[in-house]
């Protein structure tokens, strides 16, 4: 297996210089993965040596060089370990999808913005999910709009506290402090997730906001995929999927993209500027979906962590047996085989980045979210910047982690690392925007 050869010097943040060797070193005081102790790493004296296998090389060790071979072979080779190995395939069988306008309102928020509402009906064998759409456009606005979507944790009525939202329909986990009782909301969390969704900013920056509850796609538990999307296609016979066929996050990242489908057919939204965003989770399934549906314009990971940005390899923060561990539904069934052995993935999550390339690409940290391992972040995209470089050359325009709340944007690659903890914050939102006004405006 070819691997990434870079030379690290950490001194007063990290300074990088490529050489054409064979293999990644951090001498960081652990000489074996597997010596990796239990709880979670937290301590960046005890990452161990670790390799990184090359996006740039081909499975049989031929070089990548130029972007046609990158396009027809490469990342075609890694979109296939990704998905056998990781997130899961997508099984055959095609499923009908139907779209519905269930309200319209052109004086929503005091004549701020349009609001929308739609529903996404997918079907196949007599049974169907519904994904319902929220939608909020700049008023007055000329032409086409440039739209965030993502999806949420709460519901679409806990983005903001508009009582024209309807409640949401789907499972959602019992809450005694939003009042959410026999797994349904109440008004009582109307605008709970608001903070996390500054719509009024985004409208008055000239961009719209997209988005669903994730639960609607497929409910965030384990129950043996008897939910969601997943029995939808399932062949004859089958009640849970394959090895190598999707998880939940799979199943949120599909929805993405028939959300995308909804949007080009309306006719205030410009469909070819759309930013598909995710938190936390949500960050893995914008990257899956962004790597997979090349309509997506511009991709924004916020505290995506393991299984996300991060690299897996340098097992800080949480790991692939824990990830696996506490959500066994996220991913597919293959990726188990590493739990505690992720000096066998014969990839990291700079592949995945790596997918989203040439288009902008934006990578966000928090300076207390050591779960999500910050610095393996930043190093997902730096080593997913040579994929950058050939195909675009322009990558993440920075050779070391930048201070605290000083954005790198100059490239189609951007990042930042905050102050604060495990959240999306009005600073996070506004480089996303200052970004897609550079990139994507």
């Amino acid at each position: 297996m070819n691997m990434l050869s870079i030379n690290l010097q950490i001194k007063s943040g990290l300074r990088m210089a490529m050489r054409p060797a064979c293999i990644l070193f951090l001498a960081c005081g652990f000489s074996s993965l597997a010596s990796q102790p239990l709880p979670a790493n937290r301590d960046e004296g005890r990452v161990p040596s670790y390799g990184l296998p090359d996006p740039l090389v081909l499975s049989n060790n031929e070089p990548v060089r130029h972007a046609r071979t990158w396009n027809k072979k490469r990342s075609k080779e890694i979109l296939a370990l990704l998905e056998t190995q990781m997130f899961g395939r997508i099984p055959p069988g095609k499923a009908s999808v139907k779209f519905e306008i269930r309200d319209t309102d052109r004086q929503a928020l005091g004549g701020k913005a349009v609001r929308k509402q739609a529903a996404v009906h997918v079907r196949r064998g007599g049974k169907q999910v519904t994904i319902d759409v929220l939608m909020y456009l700049p008023n007055p606005h000329a032409g086409k709009t440039p739209c965030f979507l993502g999806l949420n944790f709460e519901g679409n009525h806990a983005v903001h506290p508009d009582t024209g939202i309807f409640l949401c329909r789907s499972w959602m986990p019992n809450d005694s402090t939003l009042e959410i009782t026999e797994n349904r909301a109440t008004e009582a969390s109307r605008g709970s997730e608001s903070s996390r969704w500054p719509v009024e900013r985004i409208l008055e920056r000239g961009y719209g906001v997209v988005t669903a509850y994730y639960g609607d796609m497929d409910p965030d538990y384990d129950d043996g995929f008897q939910n969601g999307l997943h029995p939808l296609f399932y062949r004859k016979g089958q009640s849970t999927p394959d090895p190598d066929q999707w998880g939940s996050i799979g199943a949120w990242a599909w929805g993405l993209s028939r959300i995308l489908d909804l949007l080009k057919k309306d006719p205030d939204v410009d469909e070819k500027r759309i930013a598909v965003i995710g938190h936390s989770r949500l960050g893995k399934a914008a990257l899956w979906a962004g790597a997979r549906d090349k309509r997506f314009a511009m991709v924004v990971s916020n505290n995506s962590g393991c299984g996300g940005a991060a690299l897996s390899k340098r097992i800080f923060g949480e790991t692939v047996a824990l990830i696996n561990d506490r959500f066994p539904h996220w991913f597919c069934g293959n990726f188990r085989q590493y739990n505690d052995r992720e000096d066998l993935l014969p990839f990291d999550q700079h592949f995945l980045l790596a997918l989203i390339a040439p288009r902008p690409l934006y990578v966000a940290s928090a300076e207390e979210d050591w779960w999500a391992d910050p610095k393996g972040e930043f190093l997902s995209a730096l080593f997913a910047d040579p994929v950058y470089r050939l195909l675009a050359g322009s990558g993440l325009g920075a050779e070391q982690m930048p201070d605290l709340n000083k954005p790198v944007m100059d490239g189609l690659i951007g990042y930042h690392i905050r102050t604060g903890a495990h959240d999306v914050t009005l600073f996070d939102w506004e480089r996303y925007m200052d970004f897609a006004d550079r990139w994507m405006k």
